[in-house]
């Protein structure tokens, strides 16, 4: 290995705002919203991205795609792409093309589908998607560029994983890529997943709580509003369900300081529209619970313990009320703090930033946990806000240049 070499090519990666830049509004405005948000997928973004790497030499890009009839090219993309480097190792950065909708677009300042600029701080930007999960693409991007300007040879080689279909369940992402190429990562390669983090950089997640959603659907007898009694009224119903949670997450007491929070939680969210007028009573209610469970308990459990408080709820108000899961995924053993991936992680962002790094878990879900759950240590780190799926979601462009300076340093062996 050499000093050299790697202070080269972290070297050139400064400066580099402008192709961040350049990459994020190109990324957002193609924006990658799946089917099940509304989109045509991420095929548009996935081309661009290859044709961008290609313009670079970048050659070894396979395809791994999804069939998928719902968007218009008929597929949803996953690419791999593969710089070599001295030895058979290879340091992975993982990153999805999808993107969550801009939401109600009135609370976003500017157009959500362009990036940009803040007017006080160049530095900021703000788009859906530049936080997630586009500025873990922009960084391996930007890696994978400057080892073919540099021409330089790290110890490892590097390798980019672009999946779709991470925000509606990773069917046709991830989880297609290891059904069809399980054995594509070694289990002596380090996986990087940039899709949590701190500002500082100073958080490396290394362990999830398993995540159930639960679909409830009552079923009453609709009425008109003015005669009630004819009728058994299904959102009376469903308000003591949402208020029943509260109870439900009281009998899983446990807590895990990894966490925060350090408890499981039992969230009730989206509610499907009931009747269209004001003057009839609802005779069918269907709202969903996100359930965010920690690794001590399994998801039936959870799913148990929802039933048995929907049977309650029935009897008392004369409704059925059904409770089925409408995604599940379990918890993963935690990578261990003492992996390649995670000591690597913490030199690399010492080097770079000079933060000492502690490791933590979360609620939230990457895809870590599919490398996790075979067995493949992943850590989760990157430079962000954390404001993913909020209005005015926003990054700074040189977070995506100091992570890629990190990831720089993670190929070299020291």
């Amino acid at each position: 290995m050499s000093l050299e070499e790697k202070h080269t090519l972290l070297a050139s990666l400064s400066g580099r705002a402008e192709r961040v830049f350049e990459l994020q509004s190109a990324m957002t405005a193609r924006r990658g919203l799946g089917p099940d948000n509304g989109g045509d997928g991420e095929q548009s973004k996935a081309e661009y991205l290859e044709a961008w790497l290609r313009s670079f030499g970048i050659d070894d890009i396979e395809h791994v795609d999804a069939a998928d009839d719902r968007v218009p090219s008929r597929r949803r993309p996953n690419l791999i792409v593969r710089i070599p480097g001295r030895s058979s190792r290879t340091v992975w950065i993982l990153g999805h093309l999808d993107v969550v909708p801009a939401g109600e677009e009135s609370l976003w300042h500017s157009d959500p589908w362009v990036v940009t600029r803040d007017k006080d701080d160049a530095d900021l930007i703000y788009g859906r998607g530049v936080e997630d999960n586009q500025q873990a693409v922009v960084c391996g991007c930007l890696l994978a560029a400057a080892i073919k300007e540099t021409g330089v040879t790290p110890d490892f080689g590097l390798g980019l994983i672009l999946v779709s279909d991470e925000e509606t369940g990773n069917a046709y992402g991830i989880q297609h890529l290891f059904r069809e190429r399980p054995d594509f990562v070694s289990p002596d390669d380090i996986v990087l997943v940039p899709d949590s983090g701190s500002p500082d950089g100073g958080f490396i997640e290394i362990a999830e709580k398993g995540i159930l959603w639960l679909r409830v659907d009552i079923e009453g007898c609709q009425c008109h509003a003015s005669r009630p009694d004819d009728g058994r009224n299904a959102l009376t119903a469903a308000a003591a369900m949402i208020l029943g949670t509260k109870a439900v997450e009281e009998e899983f007491t446990a807590r895990n300081e990894l966490f925060a929070p350090d408890r499981s939680t039992f969230t009730p969210t989206k509610h499907e529209p009931n009747v269209p007028n004001v003057n009839t009573m609802p005779g069918k209610e269907v709202f969903y619970i996100d359930c965010r469970v920690l690794p001590c308990y399994s998801l039936e459990e959870v799913l148990i313990a929802f039933r048995a408080l929907a049977d309650k709820v029935a009897k008392q108000y004369g409704v059925s009320v059904t409770v089925e899961k409408y995604m599940e995924e379990p918890a993963a053993a935690p990578t261990s703090e003492d992996s390649a991936v995670v000591t690597g992680l913490r030199r690399a962002v010492k080097e770079v930033l000079g933060k000492e790094c502690r490791c933590g878990g979360i609620g939230g879900s990457t895809v870590a946990v599919n490398f996790r759950e075979r067995g493949i240590p992943a850590a989760v780190w990157a430079l962000i806000f954390e404001n993913c799926h909020s209005p005015n979601e926003a990054a700074r462009l040189s977070f995506a240049v100091k992570e890629a300076q990190v990831f720089a340093s993670m190929l070299f062996n020291d």
